[in-house]
């Protein structure tokens, strides 16, 4: 832990450093290969949505004496599908516990409900008190998909303005929203991929996520603020700021996710192996990857992204520009500086000769004699801003200009 100490200490100072921003095209490609193939599993495998999204019956089968094994769930399932009952071909049955079966089943009608009911009893030897039976219909679950399709968006617009109007840049939301809607692909993708179950409980996971994956953003960020507030002082760019950002706030982001992710890692443990099904584990997938996908978009996603999207900007170009030419200057100061010779004439010196050229030019043009200013960069990091045109003679210029007189003289004519 003390080297792990340090290490935070020197990431913070800026004494060491991982380039993050510099190296988008990494980040950007590893995103861009786990969201294909998200998207690859929700094209082709598809969502396994649940019994409440799509509507149908189920039955809870209770058993005594951890008879609720998964050879006892096998049994009924074969039995389920031979009955000849065309809702109950892809019927899906699971474990709860130890004393507990689940059977799931597209909708039945009252006879077929019966005809099933009666299998299960004579599969496992249960009794018809032990067996509850709940229909659902899918009008439920089209509902619950609805509001929870208007709760995501009245949270991403309400979270939108209120990052706008927080760091009052807009940049900040975009790159925000950008890293959150990364962190709800990868979670869909998972779930059609792993084929675990659509329910209520991944709903309310996801949302969660949501908060999780904005908080450690927005801290993130603001720590960009605060570094980038005095740019000039620093002598930093844009970029290099914001990457010592995430480096001050890595051992951070760190330490909260694996101190998240350990109970939560737990809890899908115990809902997925101990307890076979339910809505636990449901939820605690959705918030285990959406966290995990949450801390890697806040450093390696959302702040690449703002850093990119502000040097955009002409003054942050020019503040880039400004900084590269005060350390070529520090790194060597005399590098500008022209070598002559004692027996160089005037007029063999070609730089002496292009200035005169150019100063002759501009005279004949503007009607005077003063050369234009050179618009490279020179000095210490100073920049010779653009003519904005030629110089005209002022009309003040034939005035007769007062003169100063001792204080002998003065009134005196």
């Amino acid at each position: 832990m003390g080297k792990f100490s340090r290490l935070g200490n020197d990431l913070f100072t800026g004494r060491k450093s991982v380039d993050f921003v510099g190296k988008t095209r990494i980040w950007y490609t590893i995103s861009g290969l786990i969201i294909v193939a998200a998207v690859l599993g929700i094209y082709f495998k598809g969502l396994n949505f649940g019994l409440e999204f799509r509507g149908g019956a189920q039955y809870t089968v209770t058993m005594s004496g951890g008879q609720a094994t998964q050879d006892n769930a096998d049994k009924l399932r074969n039995a389920v599908a031979d009955t000849g009952i065309p809702s109950a071909q892809q019927v899906v049955v699971t474990t709860a516990g130890q004393n507990s079966i689940i059977v799931e089943t597209e909708p039945v009608t009252p006879t077929e409900g019966d005809q099933i009911v009666a299998t299960i009893q004579d599969t496992v030897g249960v009794t018809k008190a032990d067996i509850s039976t709940d229909e659902i219909g899918p009008s439920w679950g089209k509902e619950v998909a609805k509001r929870s399709t208007i709760g995501l968006v009245v949270f991403l617009v309400l979270v939108t303005l209120m990052i706008w109007g927080y760091f009052r840049q807009w940049k900040m939301s975009v790159a925000a929203m950008v890293a959150l809607a990364h962190d709800l692909v990868i979670t869909v993708g998972i779930y059609a991929l792993s084929g675990f179950e659509v329910t209520p409980a991944t709903v309310t996971g996801v949302l969660t996520i949501l908060g999780f994956s904005l908080y450690d953003t927005v801290v993130v960020f603001d720590k960009v603020r605060e570094n980038t507030k005095n740019l000039r002082a620093t002598h930093q760019t844009y970029a290099e700021a914001a990457n010592l950002a995430v480096n001050q706030t890595l051992v951070r982001s760190i330490n909260t996710s694996i101190v998240a992710l350990i109970p939560v890692g737990a809890i899908l443990y115990v809902g997925a192996v101990q307890l076979g099904s339910g809505s636990l584990k449901d939820l605690a997938l959705a918030l285990f990857v959406g966290m995990a996908a949450g801390a890697y978009s806040s450093i390696f996603i959302a702040t690449p992204l703002l850093a990119h999207l502000k040097s955009l900007e002409p003054d942050v170009q020019e503040l880039e520009k400004r900084v590269k030419t005060r350390r070529r200057h520090d790194a060597d100061r005399y590098a500008s500086v022209p070598a002559f010779t004692e027996d160089m004439p005037v007029s063999d010196d070609p730089d002496r000769a292009s200035v005169d050229r150019e100063a002759q030019t501009t005279a004949a043009t503007t009607g005077g004699n003063r050369p234009r200013p050179n618009t490279e960069a020179t000095g210490r990091g100073r920049v010779v801003p653009q003519s904005r045109g030629p110089v005209r003679p002022s009309s003040a210029s034939g005035r007769a200009q007062p003169s100063r007189k001792s204080k002998s003289k003065r009134g005196k004519k």
